[in-house]
């Protein structure tokens, strides 16, 4: 079974949008720009289906507006990437990704705090991929940019610093991981409190680092105060709080609390079907979770039931 899946976490620093650089105020350029604030408050409120085709469509805007190739095109790039990333579409996000990249590479330059941004969106694609020794690289690269841009301290510096230490943590690696994650919670703790909805992705991901150091109680508290910060901060029906979820039923099974167990992953299944649909990569790794633990109940008949269904929605994803 699957303690934890590590989480998503490129939402904040690739939707902060900046939305010209340079230009004079026409039409399209003022319609992409009510429609890439609309994708963001529907991509924030979790909804990256609706907010698919508005990001579509501004990039279509940009590209007619400013050419392929101009540096207002490339936030519309790693935009659309994301979305597509958060719907488990990783094949079409890494071109767009790696186009964005290229963009601000030669119109900013290679240490601009926007190339930092791609590569840590870029790099944890590849984390989400499990192609560490990709990820690894694009990942340090990113947080050495910011360093030298805003110094150690910085906020912005956490999503990366989250990222690597997920890549570490995928690799077995948690003493590695373990003070990158308090690093990152530092941070963000000393900036906006010990309520910013942004940590909740670094306790959940440090919780698991602490299960697989069989710390329970660090774990449990900190999946805890995730799970409440979240559903203050977005309401119950988002797929941040299907994750929290998860990662409690998760630490309950390993403690052998299986109905507490079964009641979390039931409703994070439901709450990821609410919010992403049926056939998210997402809701498969729910899914094996509960049936690993009807398995481990001797429940075999409902384990192959939800197997099958986790196995029919990596076939249409193509999710490992």
């Amino acid at each position: 079974m699957k303690a934890l899946k590590a989480s998503i976490c490129v939402a904040v620093t690739a939707l902060a949008l900046s939305l010209s650089l340079a230009a004079p105020s026409h039409a399209e350029q003022d319609e992409a720009s009510a429609i890439t604030q609309r994708m963001k408050e529907l991509y924030q409120a979790g909804k990256y289906a609706e907010a698919l085709p508005l990001a579509q469509k501004a990039l279509a805007l940009r590209e007619k507006e400013f050419g392929p190739d101009d540096a207002n095109v490339a936030m519309p790039l790693n935009d659309l990437g994301t979305i597509h990333y958060n719907l488990g579409q990783y094949a079409v996000a890494e071109p767009l990704y790696k186009r964005s990249l290229a963009i601000r590479d030669k119109t900013l330059g290679p240490d601009s705090t926007e190339v930092a941004t791609v590569l840590n969106n870029l790099g944890d694609l590849y984390r989400a991929e499990e192609r560490y020794a990709e990820a690894e690289p694009l990942l340090k690269r990113s947080i050495a940019i910011r360093e030298k841009a805003v110094g150690p301290n910085d906020p912005s510096i956490v999503m990366a610093l989250g990222n690597l230490a997920a890549v570490y943590s995928g690799q077995g690696r948690y003493d590695d991981a373990v003070p990158l994650y308090r690093r990152g919670l530092a941070v963000l703790e000393k900036a906006y409190g010990p309520d910013d909805p942004e940590a909740t992705i670094l306790m959940s991901n440090l919780a698991d680092a602490y299960i697989n150091q069989h710390r329970y109680a660090d774990a449990e508290r900190l999946l805890k105060r995730a799970m409440a910060v979240t559903e203050k901060a977005y309401g119950p029906d988002h797929p941040d709080v299907a994750q929290a979820l998860n990662n409690l039923a998760a630490l309950y099974a390993r403690q052998g609390r299986r109905a507490d167990a079964e009641r979390l992953f039931k409703q994070s299944v439901a709450t990821y079907e609410k919010t992403l649909g049926p056939n998210h990569p997402d809701l498969a790794d729910i899914l094996d979770n509960l049936a690993g633990l009807y398995r481990e109940e001797g429940r075999y008949a409902d384990a192959q039931q939800v197997i099958k269904r986790s196995m029919a929605i990596r076939g249409k994803t193509g999710a490992i």
